[in-house]
Order: C-alpha cells, then sequence, then structure tokens
C-alpha cells in the first residue's frame, strides 16, 4: 500500500498572479426619503447581508480559500451612491455584482454598468413593497443597454418580515456566483502552450482570439525544448527531486510490460526514464506558476513562470518519438496529490488540445475538482457487447456505452478510489481529500512502461478501471468557422462491467491506458435519442469529465461567455441564463441561445 505517512495535505493558498476575485453585493433602495427610504433600510440591507452569508459558507475557490463578498457601504438609492459602491468594489479586487432588492428602485440609476462583470438582481417576492417590478424594470433595462443580467425571483410569496432565502432562490444565487466566479478568476490568466500542433489534431492548434475575446486570457509558449534544457542544466529543486522520486518508487508501482519482448527496455534504462519524467512534471509546473527555488539558485527568469491556468503538452510526434511520453507528467499534474502532499490540481491537456484543456478548465472551476482527460473512443452497442463478450449489458449499461480511454495522462482521482461517508465512489475537492483517499488512487494505478509502437521513447502510462456508478458530465468546446465556439455537454454516469467482460473489451484497445466506461443519460430525443448519437453528435475526438451532474452551472458559464451550447441533456428547468436571452425565443432554446450569444458578442470582443 502506498505509504500514507508521507502523503500530507498543502493549505489552501493562491498560487498564480493576482488577487481572488469577490462578490460585490449591491443592496439597492427606493431613493425617497421623508419615509420610504428610512423604512426599507434595514430590510435591504439584511437581504444583502444574508446573501453574503449563504455564499460565504457555501462556496469556496478552487484553490480553497473562502470566497470573499463585499457589501456597499450603504445602500444605492441613485447614481451618486451607485458610484460610490463602483468605486468600493473596484479597490476590492469585485470581480462578480449581485444586486438585492425588496422594493422599487430606480433603474438606470441604480444598476451596474460595468459591461465585463457578471451580474445577477435579485428581487424579493413579496407583497408590500414591488421587488419584482424593479427587477423586470432593471433586467429590461440591462437589456436595452446590451449588458445581460440574471434575474432572481423566488416561486412563491414571502412575508416582508421573512429574512430566510427559499431554495429556488439560494440555487439560482449559487449557480450564478459559482459560475461568475469562474468567468472573473480567468481573466488576464494564461494558457501555456508547451509545443505545438499535436499530429494534426485541430484543438491544439490555439486560437489565441477565442482565448482573449471569450476568456480574457493570453496566450503564452514555450517550445519542448525548454524541458531538455532545463534537465541538462539541472534547472529544477535537487531537492525537491530527490524526494520527488523516492517518493514515486515508493508509491507509483510500475505494471506489467506489453511490448514484444524483443522491444522491451532494460531495468537500467527504465530506472532512467523514472528520473526523466519526475524531472519532467516538476518543470513543467515551473514553467506553468513558476518556482521561487529557482531565484534562490540564480534563475531569475525560470523562476517566474506563465500565470498559467492552464497548460498543454504537444507530446506526439516529435517529442515522444525520442524521448519518455508525457503521461506520467500530465497524470500526476492533474491529479489532487503529489510528493508535496494533496493540493489543488492542475489543469494540463494532453496533445495541447487546448480546447478540450478550457472544458477541463470550465470544470475545474465550478467543481472544485480534479478533471478527467480522455479520447471519446468507442460506442459499445448491447449487440456488439453480446457478440463479442457472450454477455448482455444491464443497470446503467443497459442501452450501451461509450469507452472513454487516453494514453494514460488523466487524473488519478478518475479511479473513484475516493469515497463518500456511505462509502459510495466520489471525486472530491481537495481540501476534502484524506491521506487514505489519496494513497488508495496510487494503490489502484500501476503505471506500465509506454505501447512502443505509440510512444517511441519509452515512459509510463497510468492504468486503472474507474469505478463505476459516480455521476459525471462530459463537454467539450469546439470551434466551428463562421460560428465561432460552442459547447458540448452531455451528463451520465461511470459503468462498471462484470470483471470479464471489462477485460475483453479493454484487452481490445490498449490495456495499458486508464478505462472509463460512461453511459450518458437518455432523453429519447435529439443527440440524446440512444447512446450511439451521444457518440455520433460528439465534436471531436477528446472529452473533458467532471465529476457531478453540472451542466446547468456549465451552460450558465456559457452564456456568461457568450458560448452557445449546441447539445446538452439538462432539464429545461434547470437551464439559468440572463433574462435578455427570453427575447430572441421562449419556445426554442437552443436556437434562442444562439441567436442571444451573436448578438451580443464575446464577453471581451469589441464593442
Amino acid at each position: 500500500m502506498a505509504n500514507v505517512k508521507d502523503i500530507k495535505i498543502v493549505q489552501p493558498h493562491n498560487r498564480l498572479i493576482g488577487s481572488m476575485p469577490k462578490v460585490g453585493i449591491r443592496p439597492v433602495i427606493d431613493g425617497r426619503r421623508r419615509g420610504v427610504r428610512e423604512s426599507l433600510e434595514n430590510q435591504t440591507m439584511n437581504m444583502a447581508k444574508a446573501a453574503a452569508r449563504l455564499i460565504s459558507e457555501n462556496l469556496r475557490h478552487p484553490n480553497g480559500l473562502p470566497v470573499e463578498c463585499v457589501i456597499a457601504d450603504r445602500c444605492i438609492g441613485g447614481v451618486a451612491e451607485a458610484a460610490m459602491a463602483a468605486e468600493k468594489f473596484k479597490k476590492e479586487g469585485v470581480g462578480v455584482s449581485l444586486s438585492v432588492t425588496p422594493c422599487w428602485c430606480y433603474g438606470t440609476e441604480t444598476m451596474d454598468m460595468d459591461p465585463f462583470t457578471p451580474k445577477a438582481i435579485w428581487g424579493f417576492n413579496g407583497t408590500e413593497r414591488p421587488g419584482a417590478v424593479y427587477l423586470a424594470a432593471v433586467l429590461a433595462a440591462h437589456s436595452q443597454k446590451g449588458i445581460p443580467a440574471f434575474g432572481i425571483y423566488g416561486r412563491d410569496v414571502q412575508d416582508a418580515n421573512d429574512t430566510t432565502i427559499p431554495e429556488d432562490v439560494k440555487e439560482k444565487l449559487l449557480r450564478f456566483v459559482k459560475a461568475g466566479l469562474a468567468v472573473a478568476y480567468m481573466r488576464d490568466k494564461s494558457y501555456l502552450s508547451i509545443g505545438s500542433v499535436s499530429m494534426g489534431i485541430a484543438g491544439s492548434t490555439v486560437n489565441p482570439d477565442f482565448f482573449q475575446e471569450y476568456l480574457g486570457m493570453r496566450n503564452e509558449y514555450v517550445d519542448m525544448s525548454e524541458i531538455i534544457r532545463r534537465i541538462d542544466e539541472e534547472i529544477y529543486d535537487k531537492e525537491e527531486y530527490e524526494r520527488a522520486l523516492q517518493w514515486v518508487k515508493e508509491n507509483c508501482k510500475e505494471g506489467a510490460d506489453n511490448n514484444p519482448p524483443e522491444m522491451q527496455k532494460g531495468r537500467q534504462e527504465k530506472d532512467r526514464q523514472w528520473e526523466f519524467v519526475v524531472k519532467m512534471t516538476m518543470i513543467a509546473r515551473d514553467l506553468m506558476i513558476g518556482n521561487p527555488r529557482l531565484a534562490e539558485m540564480g534563475y531569475e527568469e525560470e523562476a517566474m513562470g506563465h500565470n498559467a491556468i492552464a497548460s498543454g503538452f504537444q507530446g506526439q510526434r516529435q517529442w515522444t518519438d525520442h524521448f519518455p511520453n508525457g503521461d506520467f507528467m500530465e497524470a500526476m499534474l492533474c491529479s489532487s496529490f503529489d510528493w508535496n502532499g494533496i493540493r489543488e490540481p492542475y489543469i494540463v491537456a494532453t496533445e495541447n488540445d487546448s480546447l478540450n484543456g478550457v472544458a477541463m478548465l470550465f470544470g475545474h472551476l465550478l467543481t472544485d475538482r480534479a478533471q478527467l482527460f480522455s479520447d471519446v473512443r468507442t460506442y459499445w452497442s448491447p449487440e456488439a457487447v453480446k457478440r463479442v463478450t457472450g454477455k448482455t449489458p444491464t443497470g446503467l449499461a443497459e442501452n450501451g456505452f461509450i469507452h472513454l480511454i487516453n494514453s494514460g495522462a488523466t487524473t488519478l482521482d478518475g479511479t473513484g478510489q475516493q469515497t463518500d461517508k456511505d462509502g459510495n465512489p466520489v471525486m472530491k475537492p481537495f481540501w476534502e481529500i484524506t491521506p487514505e483517499d489519496a494513497a488508495k488512487c496510487l494503490d489502484a494505478t500501476s503505471w506500465r512502461p509506454a505501447s512502443l509502437g505509440y510512444f517511441r521513447g519509452g515512459g509510463f502510462s497510468s492504468n486503472f478501471l474507474t469505478k463505476g456508478g459516480m455521476p459525471v458530465t462530459m463537454s467539450r468546446i469546439n470551434l466551428i468557422k463562421g460560428l465561432g465556439p460552442v459547447l458540448q455537454i452531455a451528463e451520465g454516469y461511470t459503468v462498471e462491467l462484470p470483471e470479464d467482460v471489462h477485460h475483453i473489451l479493454d484487452m481490445r484497445t490498449d490495456p495499458t491506458w486508464p478505462t472509463t466506461w460512461f453511459a450518458p443519460r437518455l432523453t429519447g430525443k435529439g443527440a440524446f435519442k440512444d447512446v450511439y448519437s451521444v457518440m455520433a453528435n460528439w465534436g471531436a475526438n477528446h472529452g473533458a469529465i467532471s465529476y457531478g451532474h453540472i451542466g446547468a452551472d456549465l451552460i450558465t458559464l456559457a452564456s456568461m461567455l457568450r458560448i452557445p451550447v449546441c447539445m446538452h441533456n439538462v432539464p429545461e428547468e434547470k437551464i439559468y441564463r440572463p433574462s435578455s436571452w427570453n427575447a430572441f425565443g421562449t419556445a426554442d432554446l437552443e436556437g434562442a441561445d444562439y441567436r442571444a450569444c451573436a448578438n451580443f458578442g464575446p464577453l471581451y470582443g469589441k464593442r
């Protein structure tokens, strides 16, 4: 068993440059004095405080730090107080704006005019004052000015003195804030491309316009030779390297070598490759976020890093034809633990597929969890399974399933070996992961010498089988000429097959790679008519897989960025977009989404 004592817990911290975005709460009020405003001050400010409590008690940033709320110093009854709040929010680093009110207010005088800050308005559903009237009026003002905003309005009428937040309001508040924080956190960060285009994969042709205009991110580029330079010149923390190598020897068990005996590398060469891939991992991390130890060693430029919230590694083929592959590096960085302890996972896209990397980033920012990167490899119909194995799939697999598999470069959290209080397989935010959870993930993983047909330079690929029964969501960003980016979403479950069935099917692909059997939730229509249709409508060769059914959260986030969703199986009642989307049609929500996104354009595009 992995050495649990060696696995410490890293305290939450911000490893990127820039403060964590805060949530600004704007208590908006009827500005009329001589009794009207005065009678509403306490209720309005208490709404703001209640929203702040809800947010701070339920949400964290993906790095584990608490989400901070900033409440305007006074209720906002007109343009002067709106300006005061805006000035305070600017100084405090607010990235998300939430206005709350129980009453009528002056819409264009009190609204938040910042076009780049995601914003919502919660209008109290009470009969004593017309909070709903203001909500409708100010949402209309936002629409008219081309600044989309989310409306929040409780289903049931509350009494004026009721300070509770109804469950339906809570759901919308938290969904909006979590997505808004994702938007704010991505802004001004980097996507680091290590290498160039892998094997002609279009997603690894990094499109800077997409990153800049839709995500507010910059692109950084480093040739893969930089890794070799740093290895050759020993530009890495040697103390950490020795500690990391020892940890890997104790906790990362080497699996069977599936290469033909005449092609297998000897023990000495395999040991050398282990040393190499550990150095690769440290160097890729340093390239992303920097490392102050390098400055102490005299490498001040290298110590800075690229402030990368996500990255991708080309690997194939120019690297992997000669050097050990990036599977270990990518898998360990994407996991929630390594030799330094249990910590926030990194986002590293295999084959530098930046579009799948963005989908992984979305999933991480919305769930706080590690992400799987997989090939969307094979659709197995029940008939095909029966023909090949002699057995008909049942349960979650009864309608067929999709084989998600990748060349060993996906998170070890994806083993499903972490468990909740009831013993169910889960993937946890890193601050909930125990050393025992991490040890079980490591124990369930073997590191097999890479398939030399694919990877002539060798290396080691992770091999595991994902436990069944976990709710997961697969997503993907695709770029379409003349249209721009679109997002695909498929909610479903991981599937556990009988051992003999798994073995037969797995051996037909590549037994050295990690496998996840995925059954999407079917709706009986469109792309989700059956499992085959999901596979047939998927827009690229890769998918990003998140723990949980987060399709509704992804839809909300996409609408903030003005990325239309071209395929999803989220129930209509859970879809939550800015109120102005209604103006583009309410009968055909997918079409309305396309029209709204086209009309408003990318969040950071030309205005």
